[in-house]
């Protein structure tokens, strides 16, 4: 285990002056997740979402954003899943977003909600057939006696639906919207002396209820 004791990389990037930052959260990100695929980043729009466990310890997983406008950021999930029961009793959530190649992560913490079931639908129907197959199949986090009993369920979906190009949305599966109330923009730097800026909006008693103000951090 010496090895990763001892291993460093030292971030040699130009790093991150608070002028240069858009104005909001949701701007920057569509910035920097530009920057991520011209430079090849590998899943630019992969997020880790940390939720609060029903058992009352912290559960993270990856998803994947598959919309961004100024309301947040959406992605999609079964509705009977192990997160979206998490989301049901707690929507505060923390998303984070990694990419390595250009030493860059960034934070956002906010709520989640259910997008419309219309919103769902438009989605589904841009999936290729055999993600929709599997959203059909798959009893998500629920146990599974083995491989095979997967694998005959999705051979069910796939006799049920046999010459339907385009499956229906189930109901239990379907999107949400995270919406930002707080982020943070990291960009490494030599000698672990990373650039960190924090957005915060603005609440009652610090005037303009509701804007975005920038904060750089410490590393």
């Amino acid at each position: 285990m010496d090895s990763i004791r001892d291993r460093r990389v030292q971030y040699e990037t130009a790093g991150l002056d608070v002028a240069d930052l858009r104005p909001d959260p949701i701007s920057q990100w569509q910035h920097w997740y530009a920057q991520a695929e011209d430079a090849g980043c590998v899943e630019p729009n992969a997020m880790v979402i940390s939720t609060n466990g029903l058992d009352g310890l912290p559960d993270s997983r990856y998803v994947l954003a598959r919309g961004v406008s100024a309301a947040g950021i959406t992605f999609y999930t079964n509705y009977e899943s192990v997160k979206s029961a998490q989301f049901e009793r707690d929507p505060g959530v923390s998303a984070l977003f990694t990419w390595l190649q250009l030493h860059r992560q960034m934070k956002i913490r906010g709520t989640v909600a259910r997008i419309s079931a219309d919103e769902s639908d438009a989605y589904f129907a841009t999936r290729p057939r055999a993600s929709q197959v599997g959203a059909w199949a798959s009893p998500q986090s629920q146990v599974l006696a083995d491989r095979a009993e997967l694998d005959a369920r999705v051979a069910d979906v796939e006799a049920r639906f046999a010459g339907i190009e385009i499956l229906p949305r189930p109901a239990n599966w379907g999107g949400w919207l995270l919406t930002p109330i707080e982020a943070e923009v990291w960009q490494g730097r030599p000698s672990r002396l990373h650039d960190r800026v924090r957005y915060r909006r603005l609440g009652d008693g610090d005037g303009a209820d509701g804007a975005w103000i920038t904060e750089r951090l410490a590393p």
